[in-house]
């Protein structure tokens, strides 16, 4: 045990490991702002699922941008509109397509099966959660590319070094 979490805290210490951390960290963040506001939009307000899934998604767009943007990849300044707004709110179209797809399975499953609106509302987030699980690797991916900074960079080969012991 001791050995996989110096193994942790090694790769951390790496400007990978430190990205995919605050990466994970802003993922935490807009998931509990998303999860939030459609838990009190869907599950207070009524409102039904599928605007609920496409407000509380827009909603954690924002805040997730700006801090992707700051914290995980370290820009500031004024954004570029074509190589990082454009592609970040694509990405973001997508996960709030699949969000509404899923938002809409939620809507027939727990119509199908007669969910009082509790399970109705737990069922509605645990979709969404998944929608947006699905996308998370891949926009790591894609960001990390696009908002990439030449400060601060470790050759590939320093880097497996530093995680390897």
């Amino acid at each position: 045990m001791r050995d996989l979490i110096d193994r942790a805290v090694a790769a951390y210490q790496t400007p990978t490991g430190t990205k995919m951390f605050r990466y994970t960290m802003v993922s935490v963040i807009s998931t509990g702002v998303s999860l939030g506001v459609i838990a009190f939009v869907f599950g207070v307000l009524r409102w039904s699922q599928v605007p609920s899934a496409i407000f509380g998604n827009l909603v954690a767009t924002v805040p997730s941008y700006y801090l992707n943007r700051k914290w995980a990849w370290g820009k500031s300044g004024r954004s570029h509109f074509l190589k990082e707004v454009v592609p970040f709110w694509a990405a973001s179209f997508a996960g709030l397509v699949l969000s509404i797809g899923a938002a809409q399975w939620a809507k027939e499953f727990t119509t199908a099966h007669n969910f009082h609106h509790f399970g109705a509302t737990v069922i509605v987030l645990a979709a969404n959660f998944m929608a947006y699980g699905l996308l998370w690797i891949g926009k790591f991916l894609i960001f990390n590319k696009l908002f990439h900074h030449a400060h601060g960079r470790v050759k590939p080969e320093v880097e497996a070094e530093l995680v390897e012991s």
